[in-house]
């Protein structure tokens, strides 16, 4: 089954919602609404990566999500905390997260891998080349797509020496990350090649790549169905993830990849 991580950003600045459930009892509503709408996993993120954000003090970020991780664990539904922060990762697990989704991989902070570690969490390392203000300066690429799995790869053996058992280490090939919109594509056609490596979770849902598909001006939320598009095209491709905005879609998106794979053809027999 592919899992359906829902996007709960508990930020003021969120590139995709403007903050409109920076509240708690909006997030609390927001998560409860994408979990009965298929999410088998809630990722709530206190630090937008949006390219040019600027970075948030630890103690603020962990004010913003410790509270609602800790009020979905106590309703039963699985959660993941997006951050860089050990401690943030730390507070987050305490309070009943069971994956940390860490865009940096692990490299913006040296104590993430511990933290990991030591309490046998799963981790999504993600592609990283620098924080949201300086990303999009390097997206220089040869190969994109070797140069993308050579760096996952590193960091799997890494992670896995600092004490993570390797089959709790998920990738995110990053896209939007230190990418242009052709990169993007390229990865994505490429995924395959991930997927080799670990379970592969893949971040598409309305980032700017797909929105230039799209009529200039377009709301945001048009590009939810090129987002449930890539979604069903991942899955197909052998994708353990998907972190997505809008879980309806994506669930009906799966469906008809389910349908499509589980139909037989005339003549065909079974035994």
């Amino acid at each position: 089954m592919t899992e359906i991580m829902g996007i709960l950003n508990v930020t003021p600045d969120s590139f995709s919602d403007g903050g409109r459930f920076a509240g708690i009892p909006d997030a609390i509503v927001q998560a409860e609404w994408m979990h009965a709408a298929g999410a088998t996993i809630i990722d709530v993120g206190g630090e937008s990566t949006r390219p040019g954000a600027s970075r948030v003090a630890v103690d603020q970020e962990r004010q913003r999500v410790v509270p609602v991780v800790a009020e979905l664990a106590a309703r039963g539904i699985v959660v993941s905390i997006d951050t860089m922060n050990a401690a943030t990762a730390l507070a987050a697990i305490e309070a009943g997260a069971t994956i940390v989704n860490d865009v940096s991989g692990g490299l913006a902070d040296r104590h993430m891998a511990r933290v990991v570690a030591d309490t046998r969490a799963l981790m999504v390392a993600m592609h990283w080349r620098g924080h949201s203000d300086t990303m999009q300066q390097h997206t220089d690429y040869v190969d994109v797509v070797g140069e993308v799995r050579d760096h996952l790869a590193r960091r799997l053996d890494e992670l896995s020496a600092a004490g993570i058992d390797r089959d709790r280490l998920i990738v995110d090939p990053g896209l939007g990350f230190a990418k242009t919109g052709e990169q993007n594509w390229s990865v994505l056609n490429g995924l395959h090649r991930f997927a080799e490596l670990a379970p592969v979770l893949v971040g598409a849902s309305r980032k700017r790549f797909l929105g230039d598909l799209l009529a200039e001006g377009a709301p945001m939320t048009d590009r939810d169905l090129p987002s449930a598009v890539v979604s069903a095209l991942s899955a197909r491709a052998g994708a353990w993830g998907l972190r997505v905005h809008d879980v309806a879609a994506t669930r009906t998106a799966l469906a008809v990849v389910d349908a499509w794979d589980s139909a037989t053809v005339e003549g065909d027999s079974h035994v």
